[in-house]
């Protein structure tokens, strides 16, 4: 069976605190976007021991079979349910790495669902959510798939409805930069905003520039000026927000929907990555 996992961006990404275990707590509100990887995966019972054969094409995935968030997902769903069957996967990889796109989590994510599935497991939601959110932090929202309101490490998720977003579509530019996550948070002083993003994105849309913006953007910027000068471009074609998602390199922009992207391509070396997508998720 031929599946899909597709990316996200971040509209608005408060950090407002540091957490004992570590990590952070956030305040985003996570879009799905019509960019997506390409998935086979097959039960493999010619295998001997229970185990995964993984191959992918595509973009080339960094790091060895054991930092792979797909391979991570297999085992760790094993380890939760304990006898797993040996499968085959096959991913084509199409959404740029270290983007700030979520596409490893949503790559994590399918895999969890997918055998939950196939090997008719029955797994509550409930389950499936607490095992995602051992992979990484944006995991949880790919099993929701929805624009929601997300805060805690990002697992706390409340869908959310934005009607002002139906008048346009997403452009999404990517420099091939990799930007270190750990990096980006290290450059953070957590703050709690004055006003919830779940109230200004309800707003007029006009307003957003002003107020919604993305706490990593100040360093990232100053870290990447290539990075800071796509934001500046876009600004300059008729978009009417523009912003950094996640801890990046993606900048993405809102457009309208008579937005001609050939236009964009044009402005922007060759070797970029640019596509579109609606604002509706799918």
């Amino acid at each position: 069976m031929i599946l899909y996992s597709n990316a996200k961006i971040n509209l608005g990404l408060n950090i407002t605190s540091k957490r004992e275990d570590g990590f952070h707590n956030i305040e985003t509100i996570f879009l799905p976007v019509d960019v997506k990887d390409v998935f086979e995966i097959l039960p493999n019972p010619n295998s001997e021991k229970n185990n995964v054969i993984f191959t992918c094409s595509g973009l080339t995935i960094a790091g060895d079979d054991n930092s792979n968030l797909c391979i991570k997902a297999y085992y760790l769903l094993q380890k939760h349910v304990g006898n797993l069957p040996s499968i085959k996967m096959h991913l084509h990889k199409q959404i740029p790495m270290g983007a700030g796109l979520g596409g490893g989590s949503g790559n994590a994510t399918l895999v969890l669902q997918h055998l939950n599935q196939i090997f008719n497991l029955q797994l509550p939601l409930e389950n499936l959510l607490q095992l995602s959110l051992e992979l990484g932090s944006d995991c949880p929202f790919f099993l929701i798939n929805k624009p929601c309101f997300a805060k805690g490490r990002g697992e706390v998720l409340n869908p959310i409805t934005i009607p002002a977003l139906n008048n346009y579509k997403i452009v999404l530019v990517n420099p091939g930069i990799h930007v270190n996550t750990k990096w980006a948070f290290s450059q953070i002083k957590p703050t709690i905003p004055t006003n919830s993003l779940s109230n200004l994105v309800h707003q007029d849309i006009s307003t957003w520039q002003n107020t919604i913006v993305n706490d990593f953007e100040a360093s990232v910027f100053k870290q990447h000026p290539a990075i800071a000068s796509i934001k500046t471009i876009l600004q300059k074609t008729g978009a009417v927000y523009v912003s950094l998602t996640g801890t990046g390199s993606t900048v993405f922009a809102l457009v309208p929907q008579h937005y001609n992207i050939n236009e964009c391509i044009s402005l922007f070396p060759s070797d970029y990555y640019i596509k579109a997508s609606s604002c509706n998720g799918f």
